[in-house]
């Protein structure tokens, strides 16, 4: 068998998924977490991708959110949020 040698390590070749951390801007919120997309395709053009395709929400795991009119608020933390694509301002990825 020929081992492959990976420099992403958010690639998950068993489950043919993989994550990018973002950040998303709305009108009340910002929320930072995962999103998930399928490996296959460029991994350069997932954004894009979710922005431009047929599905209207974007799904995010692990994501903490800050109410952008009290930022002194209390951050949550969610393990899942389904975000309607139209109410997005700026998605962008993140490094931590």
């Amino acid at each position: 068998m020929k081992k492959v040698e990976v420099a992403d390590e958010n690639i998950n070749f068993i489950t043919g998924v993989w994550s990018e951390k973002v950040l998303v801007i709305t009108k009340d919120y910002e929320i930072k977490g995962n999103v998930f997309m399928p490996k296959t395709g460029r991994k350069d053009r997932v954004l894009s991708d979710i922005l431009n395709g047929a599905k209207r929400f974007v799904a995010i795991k692990n994501c903490e959110v800050i109410h952008r009119e009290f930022p002194n608020r209390k951050a949550e933390t969610h393990e899942f949020l389904q975000l309607n694509l139209n109410s997005i301002i700026i998605l962008r990825p993140i490094k931590e």
